[in-house]
């Protein structure tokens, strides 16, 4: 695949990054693509490796060896149906995905992977520009009725499925706007939100209906969803935070991190909300947490203009080369740099938060803290404290982004679905709860994970929802109703 030299020839570039200077001034996305000869030449330095262990290290199994090839020949409009055949998204993995696939590439046993996600972002993004992506509303339709609970990449995803099998899909979701983490959860640095709304608007034209401002279960009651529709599909995410119980916890300026990032998200769009601001202006921050969320904590507060970040982490500093624990192709432990951290922050590992410290107004001043130490007993990594090294750490605003716990409970009890020992919904092979006709896809099944496995599960459970309405069906099927979606009840952008 590729030139047969061509990873010899060539070096890996990655995506171009605006200066940090001139990207803590805005909002808009930090990257950008490479010029069109330098992707013919990143497409090129893809191998003839025999098994393509990029396409197994994919969730979606993307076939990355032929729309690589395709790109390094000019073949785009090719490359771009064979990237749609695995991916609904690919303008949302190729922004924010942490790419498997490039970890899971042959090169990247002694040399820099093959730039996967950069290469196919530049096919849907050429796409768009072209005008090559247009909606494809159904021929026929079945007359069967799908609610889908959630629009983030899951919901969406099974919106889509169904809707081009010919089904009439409505999709409810509980905020003013459509597209759950991707429009509330994810900075705009990362995932500028008209990418969004424009995927939104393809699905409209495509006939999905969108509901928004609804929340299932006070506005809309379970017994009225089972009536109206054939099927039900929950893709609502594991959006339930983990907490940290710890002395303190009430004092002021202590915040969980989805708080702080949905409350940007709506600030940048201009959309009302009713708490009271946060803003990391002037102030010392502390990020808890080493995962994509402490990150973009970290990325939010830098342009907000707090005087200084700090990042803790329990984890110890991982090594900067593969652990032996994480051979190739696995996803490798080792230490990076998110483009956040890139913009200013001091990261210290092996801490663990004991206390939090207030003053005479009942704000947060300190974050008390012990070093660990991490070792091995019966091939189970295990930790200590180290005698005597309870530190203090001036804060002004803390954030709490040490993960989730599982879906709401207030969803799994209304449609009374089980859940299993890890706190997700428990579903079948076809991905179905434990009420017939109740479907469940993405973190609430799945726990919290990549928008890459949220489209996985997506076309899974749309693929198990329709073998159960193919095993339930008693209509025969019509002319499809091509609505363009303009009447759907979604807020104003």
């Amino acid at each position: 695949m590729g030139k047969i030299t061509g990873f010899l020839e060539f070096k890996r570039k990655s995506k171009r990054k605006r200066t940090i200077d001139e990207r803590l001034q805005d909002w808009r996305d930090v990257e950008a693509l490479q010029p069109e000869d330098e992707l013919h030449r990143q497409a090129a330095r893809c191998m003839d490796c025999g098994i393509p262990f990029c396409s197994s290290g994919c969730p979606i199994n993307n076939v990355i060896p032929d729309f690589n090839d395709m790109v390094y020949r000019g073949q785009w409009r090719d490359a771009l149906t064979t990237l749609l055949e695995t991916n609904n998204f690919p303008e949302f993995t190729g922004r924010i995905c942490p790419a498997p696939c490039e970890k899971a590439c042959v090169l990247d046993i002694n040399d820099d992977p093959v730039s996967i996600c950069q290469l196919e972002r530049s096919i849907i993004d050429r796409a768009f520009e072209e005008g090559w992506i247009e909606p494809i509303p159904p021929r026929l339709s079945t007359g069967r009725q799908i609610a889908v609970i959630g629009s983030g990449p899951a919901g969406l995803t099974v919106a889509q499925q169904l809707r081009r099998q010919g089904h009439e899909v409505t999709v409810f979701e509980k905020q003013q706007r459509a597209g759950g983490l991707l429009t509330y959860g994810i900075p705009d640095f990362k995932l500028e939100k008209w990418v969004v709304e424009r995927r939104i608007q393809l699905l409209e034209e495509e006939g999905v209906i969108f509901r928004c401002g609804v929340t299932v279960g006070s506005d809309l009651s379970v017994d009225e969803l089972r009536r109206r529709f054939d099927a039900i599909c929950l893709c609502c995410g594991a959006e339930t935070p983990r907490e940290l119980p710890l002395p303190g916890r009430e004092l002021g300026g202590i915040h969980l991190a989805m708080d702080y990032l949905v409350q940007q998200n709506r600030r940048v769009a201009e959309e009302h909300f009713d708490e009271a601001p946060l803003t990391a202006m002037g102030k010392t921050v502390v990020v808890i947490g080493g995962g994509d969320t402490a990150s973009d904590c970290i990325g939010t507060a830098n342009r907000q203009g707090a005087r200084k970040v700090i990042q803790v982490d329990y984890h110890e500093l991982p090594p900067a080369d593969r652990s032996p624990e994480t051979p190739w192709p696995m996803w490798p432990k080792m230490f990076t740099t998110s483009s956040s951290q890139e913009e200013g922050v001091l990261r210290m590992f092996g801490l663990l938060t004991r206390a939090f410290l207030g003053d005479e107004r009942g704000q947060i001043r300190a974050l008390q803290a012990t070093e660990l130490e991490w070792f091995k007993r019966a091939g189970q990594w295990r930790w200590r404290e180290r005698p005597e090294s309870l530190k203090e750490i001036p804060v002004d605003l803390l954030l709490i982004a040490v993960g989730f716990t599982g879906p709401p409970r207030s969803l799994v009890e209304a449609f009374e679905i089980e859940i299993d020992q890890r706190g997700a919904v428990r579903v079948d092979e076809r991905y179905m709860t434990t009420q017939p006709g109740v479907f469940c896809a993405g973190d609430m099944m799945r726990g919290a994970s990549l928008v890459v496995w949220a489209i996985h599960d997506g076309r899974s459970a749309a693929d198990g929802i329709n073998a159960y309405l193919s095993a339930t069906a008693t209509n025969d099927a019509r002319p499809a109703d091509t609505r363009s979606g303009s009447s759907s009840q979604r807020g104003s952008r």
